[in-house]
């Protein structure tokens, strides 16, 4: 296979405490993101890079490794992924491992599928100098995005689409934030991960990026009745 996933996991997050460990559906929020790479079948190795020992032990706990830890300065709230992604590619070569293809895959993501990650990597299997990472459609054209001002205003942040009908705008897309694929000599060198890339389109309705309280409640709102349905595995 020669592919690894490293699922960046540090321990002090801030908008939701403890969110990359929480319980979701009665189970750590990271176990269902190990879950799906294991059942992928993909991988090699499924690392997860974090600074907390308890995250680490959890971890092992569902199926992956800790190789090395993250160093405090690739753990703070200004870190891009892509630079602790690149500290998780340069350990694993110092450790021997034989790898081309590496999965960033974001520890709070319930609602991927073993599926999403096969489909996906066969497309970057054939586009070396390309990302690969899920996208949704907006729920309406950004193009008529609406700004507040400080005493409460309403002002269109793109003026000249204002007037524009709809159904005459671009459909628009937003990154999902659930995994990105890429030849490790891409992570290594890229200037950046969104102007060289192609999306993997997921149904708007998994596309929860949880980042706060009531994202959290959707996604877990999801996941139940998918459950209660028998649907799971047919995400």
């Amino acid at each position: 296979m020669r592919n690894i996933c490293i699922i960046p996991a540090r321990g002090n997050s801030k908008r939701i405490i403890n969110k990359n460990i929480r319980a979701f559906n009665d189970k750590p929020i990271i176990s269902y993101s190990i879950n799906a790479a294991i059942k992928s079948k993909l991988f090699d190795h499924i690392l997860v890079s974090t600074d907390s020992d308890k995250i680490a032990e959890i971890a092992k706990e569902y199926g992956a490794e800790i190789p090395f830890k993250r160093p405090a300065i690739l753990s703070d709230d200004f870190t891009n992924t892509q630079s602790v992604i690149n500290h998780g590619i340069y350990k694993s070569e110092d450790l021997g491992f034989d790898f081309n293809y590496v999965c960033c895959l974001y520890p709070c993501a319930p609602l991927i599928s073993p599926q999403d990650l096969e489909k996906s990597f066969n497309i970057v299997n054939r586009l070396e100098d390309k990302f690969i990472f899920t996208i949704a459609e907006t729920s309406s054209r950004a193009q008529r995005s609406l700004g507040i001002k400080h005493n409460g205003n309403i002002y269109s942040i793109f003026p000249d689409f204002e007037n524009h009908r709809t159904q005459d705008l671009d459909q628009t897309f937003f990154d999902v934030g659930q995994f990105y694929w890429g030849h490790k000599n891409l992570w290594k060198t890229a200037k950046s991960i969104h102007k060289n890339a192609r999306g993997y389109v997921i149904p708007k309705w998994r596309a929860i990026d949880i980042d706060n309280e009531e994202d959290w409640f959707m996604a877990e709102l999801m996941y139940t009745n998918l459950e209660k349905r028998g649907e799971i595995e047919n995400l």
